[in-house]
């Protein structure tokens, strides 16, 4: 059983889904650049590394904000 999650991780958990969110926005705007200008345009490579730049930081805050970790705290 899961225990109950503390406001940090939730807080990773919402940013996680913002940046899920601009990955797809970044997809969009290389696929607009892309069609627009072709492979070769400079933004075309930009947004990719921005589409795996947020991807890789939701990912490591989903992680992170999922996470059982114990309670530090001395009793």
């Amino acid at each position: 059983m899961m225990r109950k999650q503390n406001i940090t991780q939730k807080v990773a958990v919402v940013f996680a889904y913002i940046f899920y969110t601009f990955a797809v926005v970044s997809v969009a705007a290389a696929g607009y650049y892309y069609s627009l200008h072709g492979g070769d345009h400079r933004a075309v490579p930009a947004w990719g590394a921005a589409v795996v730049f947020f991807i890789g930081g939701g990912v490591v805050l989903h992680v992170m904000g999922r996470a059982d970790i114990p309670d530090f705290r001395i009793k």
